[in-house]
């Protein structure tokens, strides 16, 4: 079996909605969170995705997440993150690649990621194709620490191991 590695990390400045900041809903991993601000983005924020994103393509040695899908477009103001991570998936499979394993560590004040992360692992088994066993997530706080522990961002890592038979 050959075996490839990729890392992919996102951060996104949390700010409250319209009228009052920028902040669009808060989606992590495709999943809505209630909570009174949400990720400043281009596309729909969601930093979880993001993260997969790049990994998957890191691990092939594609282009990146901004190269492939620049906040410079008009068509992705707005677009939901699991069209970026479904081209990244077709990508890794066009290529011979299956995902052997996900770990992702999501870094937050709040919301606090352990009421919401079966629900997460779960959505994004669908959205990869692959079981719920192959992934982990799991939530840290910056302890008030810089932006992040201030509650004014959030960031995500993700490494990703994929795998393909040897040819």
């Amino acid at each position: 079996m050959e075996h490839r590695i990729g890392h992919g990390w996102d951060l996104h400045r949390l700010e409250p909605p319209p009228p009052h900041g920028q902040g669009r809903a808060f989606r992590l991993g495709g999943i809505s969170i209630e909570h009174p601000t949400g990720p400043v983005g281009h596309s729909d924020g969601d930093a979880l995705l993001h993260a997969i994103t790049d990994a998957l393509l890191g691990a092939v040695g594609a282009p990146d997440i901004g190269q492939l899908f620049p906040d410079s477009d008009p068509a992705h103001d707005g677009a939901d993150s699991a069209i970026f991570l479904a081209r990244a998936l077709a990508y890794i499979r066009e290529s011979g690649w299956s995902i052997g394993n996900l770990d992702a560590t999501i870094v937050c004040q709040t919301p606090k990621i352990g009421p919401v992360a079966d629900e997460i692992t779960r959505h994004l088994a669908t959205l990869l194709d692959c079981g719920p066993e192959r992934l982990n997530l799991k939530g840290k706080t910056h302890e008030g620490v810089d932006a992040v522990g201030e509650g004014r961002a959030i960031e995500v890592h993700v490494v990703a191991l994929l795998q393909r038979p040897n040819s």
